[in-house]
């Protein structure tokens, strides 16, 4: 508490990953202007000082108050799970801009795509990863229903601990303040909510409350992604034992993928996403027998000009538009082009009487 009777939070990152973070989360609080905050309908900490402490620094930030709930005890129907679920799509309205000036990471589809196949490739050199979950991922990379999606503000990997609740007069729970800024980023909004495969009778509720808050077109593969990302948390896991040279770690996380593999010898990640809008080339052909036979309509490709008459035009009295012009057969069998008649030269000498001279 300062002297002033408010309540910070101070923290000293004690490594470099924790410090890391702890500088990314400064960036992201102080893009977050005015105008920012009011837009959310939440509160967001804000910087009360830093200080440098040996090979650290302190960090002070002002206390949100409220409780948080765990993915796994949010309790299905309309409280926690809804208000989660429209505080996350608000906070996926936010201007793009307020990242971009800040100089935040901005990620396309097309590279959180080919972010996925680097990770598979290098996983898989490790041999450590079972053929089941290799074959799925790669199946998600190149499947093109999962990749073209509209990149949102997004806080980079939140998780339902990172929203604080408070309950209103009639003891309904909102959203009153939000953590963990240290990912803000332009992304994919899949991110934001893949703490949800641990939710297992809050999910509906989550992804319709966002649903209902969202102003974008409606995303037909997010959950297909929400629960991609999730599972690739084990994979990340098992890159940075491999990184880190900490075999403790390279067992621990394949471990896991084989229990994560076995969990999911019956489940097709692909199974919920909406049928391809494209057919093939033959699907396509085969319908050609299907389109109604019509006769084809007789186009008019005669020049239209504007009106005119004739008179106005006519060069010399005695001609006639509608008149064919002269022909003449020709000389001997041979020749195969028509002639043309020419009328004399208008140039060559003509007799003028003296009165015309």
């Amino acid at each position: 508490m300062t002297a002033s009777g408010e309540d910070v939070v101070v923290r000293i990152p004690t490594d470099e990953t924790a410090l890391t973070d702890v500088e990314a989360e400064l960036v992201a609080l102080r893009a977050l202007t005015a105008g920012a905050r009011e837009l959310l309908g939440f509160a967001a900490p804000e910087i009360r000082g830093t200080a440098p402490l040996e090979d650290s620094r302190v960090v002070a930030t002002t206390f949100l108050p409220g409780y948080l709930v765990e993915a796994a005890h949010i309790p299905a129907g309309r409280g926690v799970a809804t208000a989660i679920g429209s505080a996350t799509a608000r906070l996926h309205t936010l201007p793009p801009s307020i990242v971009r000036s800040a100089g935040l990471p901005e990620r396309s589809a097309a590279d959180a795509r080919a972010d996925l196949e680097k990770l598979l490739d290098a996983i898989g050199r490790s041999g450590r990863v079972p053929v089941r979950l290799m074959v799925r991922w790669r199946e998600a990379a190149e499947d093109d229903r999962l990749w073209g999606y509209e990149s949102t503000v997004v806080l980079g990997g939140a998780q339902s601990t990172s929203f604080v609740m408070r309950d209103d007069a009639e003891g309904a729970p909102v959203v009153t303040g939000v953590l963990d800024w240290q990912g803000l980023a332009i992304g994919d909004p899949a991110v934001d909510l893949h703490w949800t495969a641990g939710a297992p009778d809050a999910a509906d509720d989550v992804f319709r409350s966002y649903a209902g808050g969202a102003v974008r077109a409606p995303d037909r593969a997010l959950r297909v992604r929400t629960r991609l990302h999730a599972e690739l948390e084990f994979a990340r896991w098992l890159l940075h034992g491999i990184e880190a040279h900490r075999p403790d770690v390279v067992d621990d996380a394949a471990d896991l993928l084989e229990s994560l593999s076995d969990g999911l010898v019956n489940d097709v990640l692909l199974a919920d996403l909406p049928a391809r809008e494209r057919a093939d080339v033959s699907e396509a052909v085969a319908l050609l027998d299907r389109v109604p036979r019509t006769e084809r309509e007789t186009s008019d490709t005669s020049m239209h000009t504007d009106a005119f008459d004739p008179d106005e035009l006519r060069l010399h009295a005695e001609e006639d538009w509608d008149a064919a012009p002269p022909r003449s057969a020709p000389d001997d069998a041979d020749a195969t082009q028509p002639s043309l008649e020419l009328e004399p030269d208008a140039t060559q000498p003509v007799d003028l009487t003296d009165d015309e001279r």
